[in-house]
């Protein structure tokens, strides 16, 4: 059996699970706050507990709050994006239905 061209695909079968652009990029910029926010907050911490030259340990800590604050957020937006899709496709079933009940509905009454 040989795959199809992709050429005679159809370009859309039905409704796409997919967020929106404005979503992913709200996602996006969410997780760049984040690792921003947790990178300042990873530095301050060992800023306030380190005493003399304290420039690596500094930065490994602004490091591990950045990766760990994107990394947290990014799982997030990931459930969020996916669960915003999922509704929309549900939705989207649920309008269908009702739009072939009433059209059967109205054949049983003509």
């Amino acid at each position: 059996m040989t795959d199809p061209d992709p050429r005679d695909l159809p370009l859309s079968s039905g409704p796409s699970a997919l967020p929106s652009r404005t979503a992913r990029l709200l996602a996006f910029v969410a997780i760049i706050v984040a690792g921003v926010c947790g990178g300042l907050i990873g530095y301050s911490v060992v800023n306030v507990s380190c005493h003399g030259s304290c420039t690596t340990p500094e930065g490994g800590g602004a490091l591990i709050g950045a990766v760990l604050a994107a990394g947290g957020v990014a799982v997030v937006a990931v459930l969020v994006l996916r669960a915003m899709g999922e509704w929309r496709r549900i939705q989207a079933e649920q309008e269908e239905q009702e739009r072939a009940d009433a059209e059967q509905e109205q054949n049983r009454s003509d």
